[in-house]
């Protein structure tokens, strides 16, 4: 029972809280009865209103995702969204053009740098300018 309390981690890295949880009931003044997940079975489900906060949701974090197509072997084909910006990296005789792609179900921040000949090849709807 000890180590269901402690949440699978000792010490200092437990968790103090952890959730979020729905509330299904309302028992008497101050006690809640919580829909806990099946891992917590051994932990009854009625706590106290002081053992309770509220849970603040930040729109920031969720993430709007569209279904991924996967194949057979379990890997998928990496689709670009858009080119942000165009650069030219010069060697010791000649340059190299180099394109800054976006690609879909990526941040901003995972964005990478290809070479604009492939990315031609590859993608021409994204070269109609």
């Amino acid at each position: 029972m000890k180590s269901v309390l402690k949440f699978e981690k000792k010490g200092k890295l437990s968790p103090r809280f952890i959730g979020p949880f729905e509330i299904l009931e309302l028992i008497g003044l101050v006690d809640y009865r919580l829909a806990l997940f099946p891992s917590f079975s051994a932990v009854y489900d009625v706590f106290h209103v002081s053992m309770l906060r509220k849970c603040v949701v930040d729109l920031t974090n969720i993430v709007n995702f569209e279904p991924l197509q996967i194949n057979e072997n379990l890997s998928y084909e990496e689709q670009p969204v858009e080119i942000l910006a165009r650069e030219v990296k010069l060697l010791r005789n000649r340059g190299i053009a180099l394109v800054k792609v976006l690609w879909r179900n990526h941040k901003i921040q995972e964005v990478t740098w290809k070479r604009e000949d492939d990315m031609r090849v590859q993608y021409p709807e994204l070269f109609k300018d």
